[in-house]
């Protein structure tokens, strides 16, 4: 059994231990690195700072009582009709159990209610598995270029979701 809980900014060792956990476990998913986010980097003051992003909907899933997923939605700010599902990560021993799929219909959910028409993302374009759990969620490809890769010729993969036509349960 899980469940969501959103996170506030003193909430800050919680997301530390799962960003930090996904950063090691899964480096090819994300922009960022481990080692961005240790030694020095690894400050309280940014951390609280990463939960304090203006308009942003940080939550985590809760497994037996241990914090096993994480997504984030963040307001697109040269679109202020749309969301970014950011941070997206299970654990390997809540993988099967569904909790990506409720991360991601939290977060949908929490941007069609701020009134945003659709819910876009980034993803590496080796990882299958992630692009398969969106896919099923709604998000195709939009075409769009992404950031580009650390090895400076790929690009990330944006994709998106219609949240126009969009029911979730209450």
């Amino acid at each position: 059994m899980f469940e969501l809980r959103t996170l506030e900014s003193d909430d800050w060792p919680i997301w530390r231990e799962l960003r930090q956990a996904a950063l090691a476990e899964a480096p090819y998913a994300f922009g960022s690195t481990l080692a961005q986010w240790q030694g020095t980097g690894d400050r309280e003051d940014r951390w609280r700072a990463r939960l304090e992003i203006p308009g942003a909907h940080n939550v985590v899933a809760m497994v037996d009582g241990r914090p096993a997923g994480m997504a984030s939605g963040v307001p697109v700010e040269q679109a202020e009709d749309s969301v970014e599902l950011i941070s997206m990560w299970v654990s390997p021993a809540a993988r099967g159990r569904g909790v990506g799929d409720c991360l991601i219909r939290e977060v949908a959910r929490w941007a069609a209610e701020r009134g945003a028409k659709s819910l876009r993302l980034s993803v590496m374009p080796d990882n299958k598995r992630a692009a398969a759990l969106y896919e099923r969620h709604g998000f195709t490809d939009t075409g769009v270029p992404g950031d580009l890769l650390p090895d400076g010729l790929g690009r990330e993969r944006v994709m998106a979701k219609d949240l126009m036509n969009c029911r979730f349960p209450a």
